[in-house]
């Protein structure tokens, strides 16, 4: 009774699917996307009452709208992947979609898990700032070693779970669905070798995870999760084009620089993972989802570039466009070598082709995030912010 009631307001409040008809305007809207966007549209509206009529409150008026946002968007992120979780891998669900119930522990458990380390460890880590720099350094060594682990221990249970159902499915062993083991696993190998390498190499902050940069990494994080339900289109083997998603992580990225960008992006795609799960490979699954997403982190490349020290909206746009080209070639990957039978069902013998029409909505979302991202940046109060 529990399970169906879950599911039931995650359907309403979350999933407009036309032929439901479970959103608002014959189901093409969510309730969560449409009250979203009215709220991002009363505050500006708000805002900009407030600044030509009483411009001395300007800043604290923008200051509470933010924050006020914010606490929504909390609230609504952690509300939401509850009832997505109890909808996703509720027994009757899984039946329903024929998925093997033992993708509960050995997919859904180890990146729950991996998760929690990892908000378990920036809790602690906040709660200890004040502790000396070698005690708080220490712990955050252990905690990072901790997760890695973790990391590695939940891609071997994938791993362990889809090798198992490889050999004896058809659509693995089909000459036409294009599907390429060693492709993906490569593809996935390089893309992380290259970004981790341009990372280590161009972006020499050495500044180190402190309580603040911790929050924030976590504000942004949260508010990048809950913006991702604030779907305007949804694609049916994954993917959706969102209201500026990836816009607080790639601030984040331009703000303290690629290396801290990449590991939020990481977790952010772990999240992304457990949020909307469309996993049928282990490489498939890094590509799509914690690699794919960790490229966001990208978006700090030109943050230090001398020549546009007074074009920061210059230097941000470029690095989204960076963090999305490579987000986008992920996808591509993943999609050339991993889903190739639907290419084939939708008629198009080209995978290659068939991936790249597919994925493009990552360019609609990148027009969308450049745009607000622009339009934040115009503020001196937030460029201000940034610099520091």
């Amino acid at each position: 009774m529990f399970n169906l009631l879950a599911t039931y307001l995650f359907d309403f409040l979350a999933d407009a699917d036309p032929e439901k008809g479970n959103g608002l305007f014959g189901g093409r809207i969510s309730v969560v996307s449409f009250i979203t966007v009215l709220l991002v549209a009363a505050a500006i509206i708000l805002c900009a009452v407030v600044f030509v009529a009483d411009r001395k409150n300007f800043k604290n008026v923008v200051k509470y709208s933010a924050f006020g946002f914010f606490v929504y968007a909390l609230v609504l992120a952690l509300f939401l992947l509850v009832l997505d979780l109890i909808k996703h891998y509720d027994m009757q669900y899984l039946d329903k979609n024929y998925v093997d119930k033992d993708i509960i522990p050995f997919v859904f458990v180890p990146l729950l898990v991996s998760l929690s380390i990892a908000l378990a460890s920036a809790l602690i880590l906040f709660v200890l700032y004040k502790q000396s720099n070698l005690k708080v350094k220490k712990i955050a060594l252990y905690a990072g070693i901790l997760w890695a682990i973790s990391i590695v221990v939940a891609i071997v249970f994938i791993a362990v779970y889809y090798s198992s159902r490889i050999s004896g499915d058809g659509y693995y062993t089909d000459d036409a669905s294009g599907f390429n083991q060693a492709a993906l696993y490569a593809g996935a190998a390089l893309l992380v070798i290259l970004t981790v390498g341009a990372a280590f190499i161009f972006d020499r902050d050495k500044t180190p995870f402190d309580a603040k940069t911790i929050a924030r990494a976590g504000i942004c994080v949260a508010l990048s999760f809950a913006l991702s339900y604030v779907k305007l289109f949804q694609l049916p083997q994954g993917g959706s084009i969102t209201l500026a998603s990836m816009l607080p992580i790639m601030l984040f990225a331009y703000a303290y620089g690629m290396k801290k960008g990449l590991l939020i992006g990481f977790i952010y795609g772990l999240l992304q993972s457990i949020q909307d799960p469309f996993i049928i490979h282990p490489a498939q699954f890094l590509l799509d989802y914690p690699v794919a997403f960790a490229m966001l982190g990208l978006t700090g490349a030109f943050s230090a570039i001398k020549g546009l020290e007074n074009l920061p909206r210059v230097k941000f746009a470029l690095g989204a466009i960076l963090a999305s080209v490579m987000r986008f070639i992920s996808h591509v990957i993943s999609g050339v070598f991993a889903f190739g039978a639907y290419a084939e069902e939708a008629g198009m013998s080209n995978h290659l082709l068939y991936s790249l029409a597919y994925n493009s909505f990552v360019f609609v979302e990148l027009a969308i995030v450049v745009i607000a991202g622009v339009i934040l940046l115009s503020s001196k109060s937030l460029r201000k912010v940034v610099e520091r």
